[in-house]
């Protein structure tokens, strides 16, 4: 079993950047897809970005296209979020969570993860 543990969260002005991180233990995260959720107070979680073993083929959610970058750095057994262009609409918690199962399609529902991390707050101010 894999353990997540999301990093790098903080207060940061619109227009700036932080670098979400996703640090696992437990199994080699090259065996899951990976993806990004976050969570608004008082909304659900939503998907932000997945990206496959092989680390091609990432996939976003519209509203954060152009703007965020998901990776994995196998030798660190890391996933990251690089989030530019901030906006006080991205303020939540962000989770990373990994998904063991083959599928034809990446993963983008929260029901399709079977491991989660603990989540960062990032909060973006005006």
């Amino acid at each position: 079993q894999v353990q997540l543990v999301e990093s790098g969260g903080g207060l940061v002005q619109a227009g700036g950047s932080l670098r979400l991180s996703c640090a696992a233990s437990g199994r080699a995260l090259s065996l899951y897809a990976m993806g990004w959720f976050r969570q608004a107070p008082g909304k659900e979680r939503e998907f932000v970005a997945t990206i496959s073993r092989t680390g091609d083929s990432p996939y976003y959610a519209d509203s954060v296209k152009g703007r965020f970058t998901i990776s994995r750095d196998y030798a660190k057994n890391t996933v990251y979020l690089q989030m530019n262009s901030l906006n006080p609409e991205d303020t939540a918690v962000y989770y990373c969570a990994a998904d063991r199962n083959f599928r034809l399609v990446l993963p983008s529902t929260r029901n399709e993860y079977e491991y989660w991390g603990q989540g960062t707050q990032v909060t973006v101010s005006s």
